[in-house]
């Protein structure tokens, strides 16, 4: 088996993020979703071997990458919090999302929110978010946070260590029938 390098990993996260980014286009001020399995990106199983080296590694690539885009981010945490998320508690405010009370740990939570809450202004968990789109490393099933209509991305990037990676980005529903248009036309 092939040995985790946490500098390649490292540069495939940047080239992934850089893809997920241009392709989504977010409009700014949007929440994306992260879920982040720092034990699948060492390649552990998912919950066995968390890492804050890697969490760390993780928030460090991606934090910045959203702030320069005007992005805010919501890390999903593990399933002994209820798949609690952890964000700025400014954005949390503004959004109007129920606090709860927790912080995040090693192993419950996991590394990457435990990194996130080192590394954000003033962080709260929330229960639940509705994001426009989301990272997720390591299949920790982010798609609950997503608003509908989801929508898979594909970057050149498929992996960040021994991690599968994913993104979602979303659509507004359409409705109607055969009768509807999608696309505006002007009436003369």
């Amino acid at each position: 088996m092939k040995e985790f390098n946490l500098v390649s990993a490292r540069k495939q996260l940047k080239i992934a993020m850089q893809e997920f980014l241009d392709q989504a286009d977010f409009a700014k001020e949007s929440l994306i979703v992260l879920g982040s399995s720092t034990s699948e990106i060492h390649g552990q199983v998912i919950g066995k071997g968390s890492s804050i080296e890697v969490g760390r590694m993780v928030i460090d690539v991606i934090l910045p990458m959203l702030n320069d885009r005007g992005l805010y981010l919501a890390v999903q945490g593990c399933q002994h919090l209820n798949r609690a998320l952890l964000m700025e508690r400014s954005e949390a405010e503004k959004r109007g999302y129920e606090e709860v009370t927790v912080i995040p740990a090693v192993n419950a939570g996991g590394a990457t929110q435990v990194a996130a809450y080192e590394r954000l202004n003033d962080p709260v968990e929330v229960e639940h978010i509705t994001a426009v789109g989301g990272i997720d490393i390591g299949d920790t099933a982010i798609g609950q946070h997503v608003k509908f209509v989801q929508i898979p991305l594909r970057t050149s990037i498929t992996e960040v260590g021994f991690a599968h990676i994913t993104y979602l980005t979303s659509r507004p529903k359409m409705i109607g029938g055969s009768r509807a248009q999608y696309v505006w036309k002007p009436i003369d």
